[in-house]
C-alpha cells in the first residue's frame, strides 16, 4: 500500500494485525462483551457462500469485499477506509462482530497481535497450504516476520531440514532462533545451487516463497525437488508476472500453490495458535524486533522496507 504495489482508496489508516480489547458493542453483538480480550482478523468468512461451505473461508468474496471494500468511518472530507478492514494503527477502530475472535487471556495482547496475519499465514503456509509432513525438507525464500513464521511452521510439521535464505545476514541470525536448521546468504550465494548442496543434488520437498518479487519465486521454484511443492505466500506487485519453462512445468511435475492467510480459518487457527504460544510450543517473541509508540511508526516501516528485523510492535501506553 505505501509503495502502491496494492492500489487502495484513500484516505486509509494503516494497520492489519492487531488485538485489544472491546470498549462497546452494537445491540446485535453476541458472541463478545465489552472487557473482552480479542485478535483482529481481516479475513471476514460469511459462512454460507461457494468457498465457505467448501473450507475455504480464506477465499470468501464477502471477506474480500469487507477488507477492501467498504469505508468504516466518515471524515472531514468523505469516506474514510480502514486497512484491510482492520485500521489497527489507531488507538480505537471499529470492525464487525466476525472480525474479532477471542483468545486465552493468559497471552499478552501484544504477542496476541501477531496471530491477526502474519502468524497464521506464515505458519499456515507451512501446516496448512503446503501440509508439510514429518521428515521432510522445506526452504523458505524471504525471513521476514512471515518468513520465520513459516520456519516455526516448518518446525511444528516436523520437517527433518528447514533451509532459511535471505540476502540479509542479520535475518539469516533471526531465522537461526526460530528453527532454521541451514540458512543461505543469497546475496552471495546462487540459492538453487545451495539448496542441492544441501540434499544431495535432490532439492527440497517443500519450496516457500515469502518475498512476492519475480525472481525469488524463480529461485524457490528451481530449490525444489521434482514433484516438489511450491507455495507461494510473498504478496507480489499487481503488475507483475513471472514466466516459468514449459518443459519442465511438465516434466518436472512440480505442484505450485498459492496460499492466501495460509489457508486457515481465523475462528479455528488464532484461537489454535494462541493456545500453542501460551504452551510454549509457539515462540511469539522470537518474531518481535521492537515495541514502539505509535509516533514511531514511520521509521519502523523505512526499516521494514529495507528488510531489517521481523515485527515491530506499536504498543499503546493504556492497554
Amino acid at each position: 500500500v505505501l509503495n502502491g504495489g496494492m492500489p487502495t482508496l484513500l484516505p486509509y489508516p494503516l494497520g492489519h494485525e492487531g488485538a485489544g480489547v472491546v470498549t462497546d458493542i452494537g445491540s446485535a453483538v453476541t458472541s463478545v462483551e465489552p472487557g473482552a480480550r480479542v485478535v483482529l482478523t481481516w479475513n471476514v468468512a460469511c459462512r454460507t457462500c461457494f468457498h465457505c461451505l467448501r473450507g475455504e473461508p480464506y477465499l470468501c468474496p464477502t471477506g474480500l469485499n469487507y477488507a477492501y471494500d467498504s469505508p468504516y468511518a466518515e471524515g472531514a472530507s468523505g469516506p474514510v477506509w480502514q486497512s484491510l478492514g482492520a485500521g489497527t494503527l489507531a488507538e480505537e477502530t471499529v470492525v464487525p462482530e466476525s472480525a474479532v475472535i477471542t483468545i486465552d487471556p493468559t497471552l499478552p495482547l501484544d504477542l496476541a497481535s501477531l496471530l491477526g496475519c502474519g502468524v497464521v499465514t506464515g505458519v499456515g503456509a507451512a501446516v496448512r497450504t503446503a501440509a508439510i509432513q514429518v521428515g521432510q525438507t522445506a526452504v523458505v525464500v524471504g525471513c521476514g516476520g512471515v518468513g520465520l513464521a513459516a520456519i516455526q511452521g516448518a518446525r511444528l510439521a516436523g520437517a527433518s531440514r528447514i533451509i532459511a535464505a535471505d540476502r540479509n545476514p542479520a535475518q539469516l541470525s533471526a531465522a537461526k532462533r526460530n528453527g532454521a536448521t541451514d540458512v543461505v546468504d543469497t546475496a552471495m550465494t546462487d540459492l538453487p545451487t545451495a539448496v542441492r548442496d544441501l540434499t544431495d543434488g535432490i532439492g527440497t520437498d517443500h519450496a516457500l516463497e515469502v518475498v512476492g518479487l519475480p525472481e525469488t519465486i524463480l529461485a524457490a521454484y528451481a530449490s525444489a525437488r521434482r514433484g516438489g511443492i511450491v507455495t507461494l505466500v510473498g504478496a507480489g506487485r499487481y503488475d507483475e508476472t513471472v514466466t516459468f519453462p514449459a518443459l519442465s512445468l511438465m516434466a518436472d511435475a512440480k505442484q505450485i500453490r498459492g496460499s492466501v492467510y495460509g489457508q486457515t480459518d481465523g475462528l479455528r487457527d488464532i484461537p489454535l495458535m494462541a493456545a500453542l504460544a501460551v504452551a510454549g510450543q509457539l515462540d511469539l517473541q522470537a518474531l518481535v524486533t521492537e515495541r514502539i509508540r505509535l509516533d514511531e511508526v514511520n521509521a519502523a516501516f523505512a526499516s521494514m522496507a529495507a528488510g531489517n528485523g521481523a515485527r515491530r510492535i506499536v504498543v499503546l501506553d493504556d492497554v
